[in-house]
């Protein structure tokens, strides 16, 4: 069996791709990318992957059994013809099973809901493709906090509009073992499943931080209107209203749920006291 990933330029698409190759029994793992000659240290054939490129992706797709399909990050109304575009070049090349990267998220009501409801509406084009299939469910990267440390530390805090939700966030480490489970274990076909570690609040992410970085950063809840506005300031209003939007769904309880993980990977997620203790001092 060949398989190949969709969008290996990108962190969740790389970390599945090196998942796949170093499983003792890897199948032959093909890379997809929207330009190849920028992913040059894989040791894996990379080809052309753009999303808006039809004809392009039915070529590359030759030869693959199974794929799997990274969502992409064009806004929603775009993105649910480009996931198509994947979906029926893969058909058309005789790919035989698809794995889709969808995501937790509140369906309504939140700045995030377009973007979740355009996954949605791809999960229901890959059921209808008649294919072989398997979806997850991403729960919410920490990695981002992580790597934000440096502006906690500078405003000794952390301050967004989640207030007292838990949020189940996941490693793109850890989805990669589930998805690479979820391509090769045919009893998990016709499944969605999500994928996410056990849920914690804004309080206890900063005393993870804490023990961490040595930091002493505080939680401070802030209204939904005002975050917002301080995250489209920095990222601009399209990613800011995203943000925004995200924490809203953790203030609703929207990603405080056990999650299908142990299910799918057949271990439990990584604790948070384990991830933790791996980072900062």
């Amino acid at each position: 069996m060949t398989v190949a990933v969709t969008a290996v330029s990108g962190h969740l698409g790389r970390e599945i791709a090196l998942k796949l190759i170093a499983q003792t029994d890897s199948p032959p793992v093909i890379g997809l990318a929207r330009t190849p000659g920028h992913v040059t240290d894989l040791g894996i054939e990379v080809r052309p992957g753009d999303y808006d490129q039809p004809e392009q992706l039915e070529t590359s797709l030759a030869g693959v059994d199974a794929l799997v399909i990274i969502s992409g990050m064009a806004a929603p109304e775009d993105r649910i013809q480009q996931h198509r575009n994947v979906i029926n070049a893969a058909r058309a090349a005789g790919v035989q099973k698809l794995v889709y990267t969808s995501i937790i998220g509140p369906e309504e009501g939140t700045r995030f809901s377009p973007v979740v409801q355009s996954n949605r509406q791809t999960e229901e084009d890959i059921k209808a493709s008649g294919l072989d299939w398997a979806i997850g469910r991403n729960g919410i990267y920490i990695e981002p906090d992580v790597e934000y440390i440096d502006s906690y530390k500078e405003r000794g805090e952390i301050a967004n509009s989640a207030g007292a939700g838990k949020c189940g966030y996941t490693t793109r480490s850890e989805l990669a073992h589930a998805y690479s489970a979820l391509l090769s274990r045919a009893d998990l076909n016709g499944g969605t499943f999500n994928l996410n570690g056990t849920p914690i609040t804004q309080m206890q992410l900063a005393a993870y931080l804490n023990h961490s970085f040595g930091t002493d950063l505080s939680y401070r809840e802030m209204t939904s209107e005002d975050f917002v506005a301080d995250r489209s300031a920095e990222l601009g209003d399209f990613v800011g209203a995203i943000i925004g939007g995200i924490y809203e769904g953790i203030h609703q309880g929207v990603y405080d749920r056990p999650g299908d993980f142990a299910k799918v990977a057949g271990r439990p997620h990584q604790s948070w006291d384990d991830y933790f203790s791996g980072l900062g001092n």
